[in-house]
């Protein structure tokens, strides 16, 4: 079967299993090598998908930007699965102010399982966290958060080859790029622009962290976000990241841009 329709149809499996044949047929032809990557970055293949990129950096000169960056992107994996698994914190872009101590500190005791302590800890976090007006896509809000508990007023970001936890209140915009490559739907590709006036180019993670564990293929693809109860109001995403304000709900890669209120706007 064609490969764009086992893609249509969530079928990452079977479109594994066809690049692989493709690449059999045609070792040398980089095109299949690069859509080999991609289909095992969704299904959280890091090594293998590493050593594609490594294959492709000496197949094709025209690759190697790309697979640089994606080499980067790939580490930073491993680092937020143990972050989501309590084993070592994030970089935090900024100052680490104390509510995001106890935002940490939950999400520690929510690995641990200790899920009553994790929402009390994070209760606090959220009556200390300084709230982020702005607007999305022109859409007027006075707060903005991750739509996961464990995440709230922070986003999930990778810049320069480090994955960060940034609080909303460091940005002043995000522009973030329709998606183009079926990569992006495992990070989207984006511009922040800082509080600061400093700017950078990165990727949010269009997916939650162990979405691309789900035996669903619509998960892994980013396509539908699902939701696990842990605890009374404690809920773990999966699937494609949603942020929340007090006038909607926001799919990621629906968004073109968030611009931030400074103080006093």
């Amino acid at each position: 079967m064609d490969i764009t329709q086992l893609l249509t149809e969530g079928d990452l499996q079977a479109a594994l299993k066809e690049v692989q044949q493709q690449i059999r047929s045609n070792p040398a032809e980089a095109k299949h090598r690069i859509l080999l990557f991609q289909i095992q970055v969704l299904l959280g293949q890091w090594d293998k998908a590493r050593t594609q990129l490594d294959v492709l950096k000496d197949l094709d000169d025209s690759a190697r930007f790309m697979v640089q960056t994606y080499q980067q992107v790939l580490l930073c994996e491993g680092i937020r699965k143990d972050v989501f698994a309590g084993k070592r914190a994030p970089l935090i872009f900024g100052e680490p102010d104390p509510w995001i101590a106890l935002l940490l500190e939950a999400l520690y005791l929510d690995a641990d399982g200790k899920h009553a302590e994790a929402a009390k800890l994070r209760v606090d976090a959220l009556e200390q966290a300084p709230t982020s007006g702005g607007r999305i896509d022109e859409q007027p809000f006075a707060w903005i958060a991750d739509a996961d508990n464990r995440i709230g007023p922070m986003l999930e970001v990778i810049v320069n080859g480090q994955y960060y936890w940034v609080p909303f209140q460091r940005l002043k915009q995000i522009n973030l790029m329709a998606p183009a490559d079926l990569r992006d739907f495992a990070w989207a590709p984006a511009e922040f622009i800082w509080v600061n006036g400093g700017e950078a180019m990165g990727f949010i993670p269009s997916r939650y962290s162990g979405s691309e564990d789900s035996s669903d293929g619509a998960i892994q693809l980013a396509r539908k976000t699902e939701w696990r109860q842990v605890f009374d109001d404690t809920y773990y995403g999966l699937g494609q990241r949603m942020l929340i304000t007090d006038q909607n709900d926001y799919s990621l890669l629906d968004i073109r841009q968030i611009q931030f209120a400074g103080e006093g706007e």
